[in-house]
């Protein structure tokens, strides 16, 4: 017998069906309610809502549990790659080595990009942001390679391998011409990761040499940021995507939303705090103070996660890699002086701990991207090279739903109710 909710709305009543995850998470179906007795729900930021039936991620924010494809994301950041880990969220199982290979071969083969792209990097103004470029680079990809949607054959080996290899080499380009330097191109003999690094930062006077534990940590970083359930840029792209649009113009948007500094922008956010504290002295107990301060807007950065109630899974491991990062650069920088500072005093204040604001992988995400000498303008487009497997997988889970629908939220009304139009002549002024 299949489990039921009884809604009761004034002298009205109805059973509404109570559906299980594989986790045992439970759902009430409420897709009838409008059609059979008139309401709507009202769930600001939609926080209680599920949009959709998925078989990618799975987190549990209680507990601290994130899971790609069934695999705990600690296994993936200890013995994966990101490649591999690309390929097991886009196919749902986890590569031979047959298959793995060829996968590498093709992202490899579609590494470049079209000459004529360049042209676009070199007419954005000056000051144009990153991830404002990659976006619209990103959505200009299906004029110089249309989709293929013909068969899945088509759409994993060409399509899909096109953005995840493009989408690195473009983020490269971006940085090296807003430096005025020569475009490095990526080199048949190297890695994802290592590909990007040379990409970024080799040069006709100093080569790339491959630093094998900067390799590991940016491996670990794209890992951790691959996917993410339903978040706000994840949502996006299946949103766009209900309305059958296609892969390239979905990303583009997911690029869009992941900007704000409430979602992608988080990492970016964190280093502009410690620049902030820095330059105020570096002492921060004026800052941990107003923190704390309810009436104060500020907040700390870093601190916290909208969905974990405990240690971000994902923090832990990336809190290891920059810890060792930093031992083995031995880098001096006052601002990692200054984030060491917070993370003691996160890690022992009854209110940081009673509040459940510990550091999130935001806040060490941010150190790691700075010792590998990531400029903190191309931090978001670091997170949304590491979100591209996940968001091509959920456009792929969606487009392939047969009880999909276009995305078409209601809402509740509070405007004004019926009025008439007065002619300009007789308005009050």
């Amino acid at each position: 017998m299949k489990s039921t909710a009884t809604l009761i709305a004034g002298d009205k009543s109805m059973k509404l069906p109570v559906i299980t995850g594989t986790e045992n998470e439970k759902a009430i179906d409420i897709s009838s309610l409008k059609r059979t007795l008139g309401y709507i729900t009202v769930d600001p930021g939609f926080a209680n809502t599920g949009s959709c039936k998925s078989e990618i991620t799975f987190m549990d924010g209680e507990k601290g549990i994130l899971r790609y494809r069934g695999i705990p994301v600690e296994q993936l950041a200890e013995h994966s790659t990101f490649v591999e880990t690309a390929y097991l969220l886009i196919n749902g199982v986890l590569p031979s080595a047959e298959e793995l290979a060829n996968f590498s071969s093709l992202l490899t083969e579609h590494s470049l990009v079209h000459e004529d792209m360049q042209i676009f990097y070199q007419n954005f103004p000056e000051r144009s942001h990153p991830m404002g470029i990659l976006s619209s680079m990103v959505n200009a990809l299906n004029s110089f390679y249309p989709f293929l949607g013909a068969s899945l054959e088509e759409r994993i080996n060409i399509t899909v391998t096109r953005l995840l290899s493009k989408v690195r080499t473009m983020a490269a380009m971006s940085y090296k011409i807003s430096r005025g330097h020569r475009v490095e191109y990526p080199r048949p003999d190297l890695s994802y990761c290592s590909n990007f690094l040379h990409m970024m930062f080799s040069t006709p006077v100093d080569p790339y040499a491959e630093n094998l534990d900067f390799v590991k940590a940016l491996n670990v970083f794209w890992i951790l940021h691959a996917d993410h359930e339903q978040n706000c840029s994840t949502s996006t792209v299946r949103l766009v995507g209900s309305a059958e649009v296609n892969l390239y113009s979905s990303i583009s948007a997911g690029i869009c939303a992941l900007w704000g500094p409430l979602h992608g922008g988080a990492n970016q956010a964190v280093i502009e705090m410690l620049k902030v504290i820095h330059q105020d002295g570096g002492d921060v107990t004026p800052f941990i103070k107003r923190a704390k301060d309810k009436n104060d807007p500020f907040r700390l950065m870093g601190f916290g996660h909208r969905v974990y109630k405990t240690y971000d899974p994902r923090a832990k491991i990336i809190k290891t890699v920059c810890d060792r990062l930093l031992k083995l650069t031995q880098i001096n920088d006052p601002l990692l002086d200054i984030a060491k500072k917070l993370e003691d005093v996160a890690l022992s204040d009854p209110y940081f701990i009673d509040h459940n604001l510990y550091p999130n992988v935001d806040f060490y995400s941010g150190i790691v991207l700075r010792t590998l000498g990531i400029p903190t303008s191309m931090f978001t487009v670091m997170f949304a090279i590491g979100r591209l497997p996940g968001w091509i997988a959920q456009w792929l889970e969606g487009h392939d739903d047969t009880e999909g629908k276009l995305f078409r939220p209601n809402q509740l009304y509070v405007g004004p109710q019926q009025l008439k139009y007065i002619p300009i002549d007789q308005r009050e002024s």
